[in-house]
């Protein structure tokens, strides 16, 4: 059977257009504003867990952060308090025993490079050229074979253009000391690697062209052990610490695995995500208050209408439907076209932002422009209870009195 209060508050709305169009853009604009920013958020985070987990079976120790820059930042001299020395590494060997399937030392530093005249800043990595393959992956040319040769990262390999056969100069320009290394090989891209061996914009070389021109020979910024069963990675990782930290008071490394990185990277982006949310909640409050106000005008020019409805018998929770219809036809409306514009510009800022959309469409991410209408639809509704509660309540003598 056909609703009749429904059908007056399509008329309503219709003989309103313009009006009830532009109550409905603070809708639009909230759901767009709240859908956006919580896929974008939840992108960051699956992209981030995606980089991750390509080193969750990797321990990474470094020497103890208090006393220490970040490894290879070239805050701290390489002395025996800011690297893991030769004793140190026998200790790591022995401690994670046969539930290593690799132990990999890794000498870093920040370096100045120039290629084509064009000068560069960023990390070198010293690696055995054996070892290179067991967790990184070159995506076009050939391993390290000769004394001069090496690999680059995917973001200095686009922003210079470089090729195989590249020749670049590494070192300082003003020091003097400058030696050239031959591109064999373009790595694929890693982005925040657990192993905090980002090499995205960085240059990898042999361990012995590195100790040849850096020093600090057996002298490593961070090892990383890569275990054989991952279940066994936080057994291994205290057989590490309890060798190595004899004084838990005065740890002399710090151990960590993808799974630590992951859970304070996580919270950190949930706090954001959170944050933004509050921001785009923000724009919906502003839209409640344009609905509330059409509703209330909406009343009032309808006085004389309400009045006639009540005084041939019409219910009072039957008048409160009717406007509740029309703040709910408003907020169809607002969340409507707020999802289509969610899903398009949704998606043009997760590309700008993250540069991939390849979680955009998982249901973690795209559950938000549902969540985000149904958050437009109700908050319409509540707009709308007041005026309603007004109507139903008014006097039906006072109401057909009304100009």
């Amino acid at each position: 059977m056909r609703d009749i209060f429904f059908d007056l508050s399509v008329r309503s709305v219709r003989l309103n257009y313009l009006r009830s169009i532009l109550a409905s853009i603070g809708i639009v604009i909230g759901v767009i504003a709240i859908s956006t920013m919580g896929m974008l958020g939840t992108n960051m985070q699956l992209e981030t867990k995606d980089q991750l987990s390509a080193g969750a079976d990797t321990i990474v120790i470094t020497p103890d952060a208090v006393r220490m820059g970040p490894p290879g930042s070239g805050t701290t001299s390489p002395t025996a308090s800011s690297v893991i020395t030769k004793t140190q590494l026998l200790k790591i060997k022995q401690a994670a025993g046969s539930n290593a399937s690799s132990i990999i030392p890794v000498y870093s530093t920040n370096t100045e490079f120039t290629l084509s005249s064009i000068p560069g800043r960023g990390m070198i990595y010293g690696i055995d050229p054996d070892q290179i393959t067991e967790f990184l992956t070159i995506e076009n040319g050939t391993n390290i074979v000769g004394a001069d040769d090496a690999l680059v990262g995917s973001t200095i390999a686009t922003n210079f253009n470089l090729k195989l056969g590249s020749m670049i100069k590494v070192g300082s320009s003003t020091s003097g000391s400058r030696s050239e290394v031959k591109v064999v090989g373009i790595l694929k891209e890693r982005g925040q690697a657990a192993d905090s061996v980002r090499t995205d914009n960085a240059i990898v070389v042999s361990k012995d062209w590195y100790v040849k021109e850096y020093g600090g020979k057996d002298e490593y910024p961070q090892v990383n052990v890569i275990v054989k069963n991952v279940d066994n990675i936080t057994g291994t990782e205290e057989l590490i610490t309890a060798k190595l930290n004899t004084n838990a008071k005065t740890p002399v490394v710090r151990v960590s695995d993808a799974s630590t990185q992951l859970s304070s990277i996580t919270s950190t982006l949930s706090t954001m995500t959170t944050f933004i949310l509050a921001i785009g909640g923000i724009s919906l409050l502003v839209a409640a208050t344009s609905i509330f106000n059409v509703m209330m005008m909406s009343v009032t020019e309808r006085v004389q209408e309400i009045g006639i409805l009540l005084s041939i018998g019409t219910e009072t929770g039957e008048v409160r439907r009717m406007f509740l219809y029309e703040a709910f036809i408003l907020g169809i409306i607002g969340a409507g076209l707020g999802g289509i514009g969610s899903l398009v510009i949704g998606y043009s800022v997760v590309s700008y932002m993250i540069g991939t959309t390849e979680y955009f469409f998982l249901p973690d991410s795209i559950v938000y422009i549902p969540a985000g209408m149904l958050i437009g639809v109700v908050v319409c509704i509540i707009s709308g209870l007041y005026p309603a509660w007004r109507a139903s309540n008014m006097d039906p003598i006072d109401a057909l009195r009304s100009e």
